[in-house]
């Protein structure tokens, strides 16, 4: 699968830009966490798995930005990601990410090298088409969003010598995002269409399938929501099999600038190694 995406980032702008000269310009507005936090492919949502709400503090008068930073620890591996993302008017968003897995020492083991690293680019949009998770308080309908993400591994020949059909694919989502601000609770659903090995990390298969993933989070404070995610995945890799990843999170708004975010990350067997638990950290500003 292949996606233009700068082609299609160009013609939404365009699309837009009647109706930034339309109307005054606000850049926030938001309610503190209502942009949620980064995940590890740059989207706005959990760490794990996007959201349906739009990345920035910007409200449908305004647009908002956010840059992240992201570091997984577990057992045998190390994941870093970081990167920015644009919204715009509360309906549209524009997000870029790198990651890198670093093998530490499992290079060695597996006969490619201490500390070798499998990276990828991720290019994604999303737009918000039904639903408010803010005002639409009186109503069952959840805020719901759909997006597409293109990643680009930068190890084409390996991932293909480890089993995968390409280094390069499509991911397409929808997401529900249900906030209810007298209970303090957010959930989340997404279905994402996908061929993905490790989120794209050793490329794709041709054979894509629906993979559901999940969010619920409680609100202690305005400042401060505890949660957890679970996200399914195909397990189509010949060489190793492929587990679902879950955490369990907690993220703090310091200011309506900057957001900490902690937790534990299972992440199952990578790559024949199993048991990849660990520390999930990040670090997202924005306004």
């Amino acid at each position: 699968m292949r996606l233009e995406i700068p082609v299609v980032l160009v013609g939404l702008s365009v699309a837009f830009a009647p109706v930034c000269a339309a109307q005054k310009l606000e850049l926030r507005g938001k309610l503190l966490l209502t942009r949620g936090v980064s995940n590890l492919e740059g989207a706005g949502g959990g760490a794990l798995t996007p959201w349906a709400l739009i990345t920035g503090n910007g409200t449908d008068r305004g647009i908002g930005a956010t840059a992240h930073y992201d570091y997984v620890t577990v057992n045998d591996y190390g994941l870093t990601s970081y990167g920015a993302a644009v919204g715009l008017y509360d309906r549209f968003e524009v997000s870029y990410s790198r990651m890198a897995l670093d093998t530490r020492d499992v290079g060695a083991a597996l006969g490619l090298g201490e500390g070798y690293e499998f990276a990828q680019d991720v290019w994604g949009v999303k737009m918000r088409v039904a639903g408010d998770a803010v005002y639409g308080q009186d109503t069952w309908l959840p805020q719901i969003a759909v997006g597409a993400e293109y990643k680009k591994s930068n190890r084409d020949g390996l991932v293909q010598a480890l089993g995968a059909d390409e280094s390069e694919g499509v991911d397409v989502y929808v997401s529900a995002t249900k906030l209810i601000l007298a209970e303090s609770l957010l959930a989340n659903a997404t279905l994402r269409y996908t061929g993905a090995h490790q989120i794209g990390l050793l490329g794709y298969s041709d054979e894509a399938s629906l993979q559901p993933e999940f969010s619920l989070g409680y609100m202690l404070s305005r400042r401060l929501i505890v949660g957890g995610e679970y996200r399914f995945k195909p397990d189509d890799l010949a060489f190793a099999k492929e587990d679902d990843f879950l955490d369990l999170f907690g993220a703090y708004a310091v200011n309506d600038t900057l957001t900490l975010t902690a937790g534990y990350v299972d992440l199952g067997e990578i790559a024949t190694f199993e048991d990849q638990r660990g520390l999930y950290l990040s670090a997202q500003v924005g306004f």
